[in-house]
């Protein structure tokens, strides 16, 4: 869990029951309709922020549903037609269900200029749209008119604001509600988001990023005594700049730790050079790459990096990476026994997981591994991409996809690992429980070999003698931030290939 703080701070994320415990002890404190009146003014100051601005030709669409959520955008209609803004409302409610806070919300909205249209009626050019149709208390799939709207929402050209979180998305998980493969489940993709009370995680991972567009958290003016721990927390740099230090004019490139990197098999001997490049482009003092098959003599582009036949090389000093381009076979099985009996500071990825997956023998010789672990004798990262995940996990990819935060949660403590579950947002998980989203990357990264330059990074960072958590968290963020970097050039993120990762990497770490 995070820490919690006086402030509760953005980066802080809380869990949708969580939120409701906050929400009704604020609200057994307050007059009837004091919160959804707050919502209404933020998402109506939200609006008039996002338009700029405003002109006898500007129109904005609300789309209100059944529950507080359409009573808030309906308070934010009555407010914005205040401001001589055009204002269409469509009500897809019965408003005789609504809440006594929702009724509330309704009167205001028709006491004003606000035009009440059908849904199919609302077409045409619009300045920006209000997705106000469900909030986190959704469970199911929309369907019938729900479905028509989250998908005449997605059409639209203009910005497209939701309250709370967008329609159809799961706050705490990242997951499109009720989908499965081969199912029609949507959810709105905004432009912009207004999230009520604190951050939640399905924001920031799984669908998320894609649905939430930027988000912006207002805390209603709840006191923040009524704040308690945290599920998560968005990844930022003070978290892991402590580990950075300032390098020494006296110093060599034994300050800096050796890097092994073992993988290869014939025909993936580029991930393994991909890895160890890394590993020498972040900081590491010495790098061998050690391939299971074929040996080049050299890396033409990288003479430095020492390359070794992963049956001969000796393990017993610095970090070491295993598993790129590793392959299924028997000799990649043991040489991936002989890491697992190492104490060295180790990271699993690609192949290596797959291995693991399968292997019993391979099984125990980890829990033995994280045994010593937990005596803080050695260290183990895992970092799993979703299908290594469900394979480590003995379940299916869509599992893991619709349970990011809990996949991760344990792994980290069935392995006593950390662990990086890579995809969009990717989370790191702790065997103590800490679980964190990373705040940077984007779809530049959705490239073949981006992960073996993640394992390479990891790999020099605890070469470097960076805690495990630390070069985890500092590792995952230094990575999507240099394809943010990348993506600010205009490099990408169509075409982006792994390598070219990598200067702008090393650039972050000199930032």
């Amino acid at each position: 869990m995070a820490t919690a703080c006086a402030d509760a701070p953005d980066t802080l994320l809380y869990s949708v029951a969580q939120i409701r415990a906050i929400e009704n002890a604020a609200r057994a404190a307050l007059p009837t309709g004091t919160l959804m009146q707050a919502a209404g003014r933020a998402t109506a100051d939200a609006t008039l922020k996002l338009l700029g601005t405003i002109s006898p030709q500007t129109r904005v669409l609300v789309i209100a549903g059944p529950g507080n959520n359409g009573g808030d955008a309906l308070e934010a209609a009555a407010l914005l037609s205040k401001q001589g803004i055009d204002v269409a409302i469509v009500l897809l409610a019965d408003s005789a269900q609504y809440s006594a806070e929702a009724q509330q919300a309704l009167t205001h909205a028709q006491a004003g200029k606000s035009r009440f249209i059908a849904l199919s009626a609302a077409s045409g050019a619009w300045s920006l749209a209000i997705d106000g149709l469900f909030g986190i208390g959704l469970t199911r799939a929309p369907e019938g008119e729900f479905s028509q709207a989250i998908a005449h929402l997605n059409a639209l050209s203009c910005p497209v604001l939701s309250i709370d979180v967008p329609s159809g998305l799961d706050a705490d998980t990242g997951d499109i509600i009720g989908s499965k493969i081969g199912s029609k489940a949507s959810a709105v993709c905004a432009s912009d988001t207004l999230t009520f009370i604190a951050n939640k995680p399905g924001l920031h991972t799984g669908h998320g990023r894609d649905c939430a567009g930027r988000v912006v958290v207002h805390r209603l003016h709840i006191p923040p005594g009524l704040y308690g721990s945290a599920v998560a927390e968005l990844s930022h740099p003070a978290l892991f700049t402590s580990a950075m230090k300032q390098r020494k004019h006296a110093s060599h490139k034994g300050s800096y730790g050796d890097l092994t990197v073992i993988g290869g098999a014939t025909g993936m001997q580029g991930a393994v050079i991909l890895a160890a490049r890394m590993g020498a482009m972040a900081g590491a003092g010495r790098v061998f790459a050690a391939f299971l098959d074929s040996v080049p003599g050299f890396d033409p582009i990288h003479p430095e990096l020492m390359c070794r036949s992963a049956a001969d090389i000796k393990i017993n000093q610095g970090a070491l990476v295993i598993g790129p381009g590793l392959g299924m076979s028997r000799a990649a099985t043991d040489v991936l026994a002989r890491a697992l009996s190492c104490d060295l500071p180790l990271v699993i990825d690609a192949d290596a997981l797959n291995l693991i997956a399968v292997e019993p023998i391979l099984q125990m010789k980890l829990a033995h591994r994280s045994e010593k672990m937990r005596n803080k004798k050695t260290v183990t990262l895992l970092t799993p991409h979703p299908r290594e995940a469900a394979r480590l996990m003995g379940v299916d990819v869509e599992h893991i996809q619709s349970h990011r935060l809990a996949a991760a949660t344990e792994l980290a403590r069935r392995f006593h690992a950390y662990v990086v579950l890579k995809g969009s947002g990717s989370v790191i998980a702790s065997p103590e429980g800490n679980c964190v989203i990373n705040s940077t990357g984007n779809a530049a990264l959705a490239t073949a070999g981006t992960g073996d330059v993640l394992a390479g990074l990891c790999g020099a960072l605890l070469a470097q003698q960076w805690p495990a958590w630390e070069a985890a968290l500092g590792a995952t963020w230094i990575h999507g931030k240099a394809a943010d970097r990348m993506w600010d050039q205009g490099i990408g993120p169509i075409g982006v290939t792994a390598a070219e990762l990598l200067p702008f990497i090393r650039a972050e770490l000199n930032h």
